[in-house]
């Protein structure tokens, strides 16, 4: 089972592929977060995974990000859409809203690399943070029912507690626009396997702190996720459509496939 092109759910987001079938990956990095979803999207093969498992038992800290793009990779995967669930660190961004963030701040303490043995070092550039060719497919993707922001920094915390109203303000005060738990090390070790990665956030709530705004429960988050996960669905789908063609890793284009040119890597990539 192969596909060139993957999905990695957020909360909320459990299902995507009809009548797909299931791959189960080991990686060196253990298991993914569950077995691995390819089905057909409008004639196109898409993996699918589910970041948090199919029954939402890993909490954003224990998710193993590693695993998930190894085994995506393994099976073929090159390009990577990765839906989140966020809060709005602004006014204007209220529940429903959609962002396609260009940068990223990471507030994590986890294993941030596959390249974490001793051997060669690997050092990937990353001021870009995600492809601005799947960036691109999504923008172009908007529906009147899902406008989409263009743009915007995505404040990544460990979790998996919300952050204090103290935290918040300084997110915002940082040039933070929306707050998630998920993004990284995701997009970062996607760097580092040469994948293509972008997300879109969905904005669940405003963060505590931000104008006034108290404690938001998970269960808030839950249900505004809920709400919107059609929309997300559908945009995904035209997202797809509008995906970059697939290319092979000896002449692929883009910069993201070519962000271990010219170094030694300590190890083979799937």
């Amino acid at each position: 089972m192969r596909a060139y092109t993957g999905v990695i759910g957020g909360s909320g987001f459990y299902e995507f592929l009809a009548d797909a079938k299931h791959v189960e990956v080991e990686t060196p990095f253990g298991a993914p977060s569950a077995p691995i979803a390819v089905g057909d999207v409008n004639g196109q093969a898409v993996a699918f995974l589910p970041r948090h498992g199919v029954k939402h038992q890993f909490a954003p800290h224990l998710v193993n990000y590693r695993a998930n793009l190894w085994a995506l990779r393994s099976l073929g995967v090159r390009q990577v859409y990765a839906p989140c669930a966020v809060g709005s660190l602004v006014g204007e961004l209220g529940p429903g809203a959609f962002v396609v963030p260009d940068q990223v701040i990471d507030r994590t303490y986890r294993p941030q690399s596959v390249y974490d043995a001793e051997g060669p070092v690997v050092h990937i550039g990353f001021a870009d943070p995600y492809c601005s060719r799947l960036r691109a497919s999504l923008l172009s993707s908007a529906a009147p029912d899902a406008p989409l922001r263009d743009g915007g920094t995505l404040v990544v915390v460990n979790g998996p507690r919300f952050s204090t109203k103290a935290e918040s303000r300084w997110h915002r005060a940082a040039g933070g626009h929306v707050v998630g738990m998920t993004g990284l090390p995701e997009a970062s070790v996607a760097r580092e396997l040469a994948m293509c990665y972008a997300t879109v956030c969905l904005v669940t709530d405003h963060d505590a702190g931000v104008d006034g705004q108290e404690a938001v429960s998970h269960g808030e988050v839950l249900k505004i996720f809920a709400d919107n996960i059609e929309r997300l669905k559908q945009l995904l789908v035209r997202a797809l459509a509008a995906a970059p063609p697939p290319e092979p890793d000896d002449a692929a284009t883009c910069r993201c496939r070519r962000a271990l040119d010219g170094m030694t890597l300590p190890f083979e990539l799937p």
